[in-house]
């Protein structure tokens, strides 16, 4: 922000949003999603939280750290070791291979020829760009190039990943087939992730939580089903009412402790979508089912009327 004005001076006179008394903790292994309208905020916060704009106030803390007190060098440092980003924009250098693209954030970091090249092949394979690691950029597709940036930037592993709008540029089928290989990377590396987007779809797929901004600030931040089912502002309530919340909400989140209720009978999982249990959901008779949890554990009920209600646009 500009010191000295407020937000709505800033955003009245057509500068870039800014922040504005945003507190956020972002747990390791989390998959945290940022979403809002252009000039909402969300990709100056990513820049505060990387450091690349420096705060007016507060702390940005790292495993503890604050980075804020860290010297130039030594933030470059964090960043080569722990940070990666990707951007709308792929970046790509033209007159370089896919391999020599992934390879480049190494080359950078000093590392020898073989150790990058060996590290470039290894994660090319990983995004499923195994046989193209000889092609130029201008040779792959928008979907493949978005896959080359990921590739570099996972290159480092990183233990932070900062993903700007990555797939906003590709066309819908594209899009859809890069979420489905992010969520699979997701799976097997199990990375801490902020990742922006503008589309609620995109957020409610790939979310453990949403955090949605308006004018520099946090409306709520909360479960993809908990925002859908509990929207904490007129905003972000907006935003929510034409979404099919059986597709979002989990059983977890409407179960209730058991409390003496009976618990006879095959189980729901926890992680389960209103949506997937439909068609149990309108043949049984019970009152309540039992809901368990991955290891087959039952940690409380589900309120067949109150799931319904849900399912069928009730509540």
């Amino acid at each position: 922000m500009t010191p000295g004005r407020s937000y709505d001076e800033i955003c009245a006179d057509g500068y870039i949003a800014g922040v504005k008394d945003v507190t956020v903790d972002v747990a390791r292994g989390e998959m945290l999603v940022i979403m809002g309208l252009s000039g909402s905020g969300k990709s100056t916060l990513v820049r505060c939280l990387s450091r690349l704009h420096d705060i007016t106030g507060g702390v940005i803390e790292v495993e503890g750290q604050d980075i804020m007190a860290l010297s130039e060098k030594d933030l470059i440092e964090l960043r080569r070791s722990k940070m990666g980003m990707v951007f709308q924009s792929f970046g790509l250098l033209p007159h370089r291979t896919v391999l020599e693209n992934v390879a480049f954030p190494l080359e950078m970091r000093g590392q020898d020829k073989h150790a990058r090249r060996a590290r470039a092949m290894e994660v090319i394979e990983l995004v499923g760009l195994g046989g193209r690691e000889e092609y130029f950029p201008r040779e792959l597709s928008g979907g493949q190039q978005q896959r080359v940036g990921i590739a570099r930037s996972l290159a480092i592993e990183p233990d932070i990943w900062f993903l700007d709008e990555p797939f906003s540029a590709l066309d819908p089928l594209i899009r859809r087939e890069m979420q489905d290989e992010f969520l699979r990377l997701q799976g097997m590396l199990g990375k801490t992730i902020v990742f922006i987007t503008h589309d609620f779809d995109e957020a409610l797929r790939l979310a453990d939580r949403i955090a949605r901004m308006k004018n520099g600030v946090i409306e709520q931040c909360d479960t993809p089903d908990r925002i859908v089912l509990d929207p904490q502002t007129e905003y972000v309530r907006k935003f929510t009412e034409d979404i099919d919340k059986a597709r979002v909400v989990l059983a977890g989140t409407l179960s209730t402790p058991v409390n003496g209720h009976a618990v006879e009978g095959a189980p729901v999982s926890s992680h389960e979508t209103i949506q997937k249990i439909a068609r149990q959901l309108v043949n049984d008779t019970r009152d309540h089912l039992p809901v368990a949890d991955d290891s087959g554990k039952v940690i409380g009920v589900l309120e067949r009327q109150k799931a319904l209600d849900v399912l069928l646009g009730g509540a």
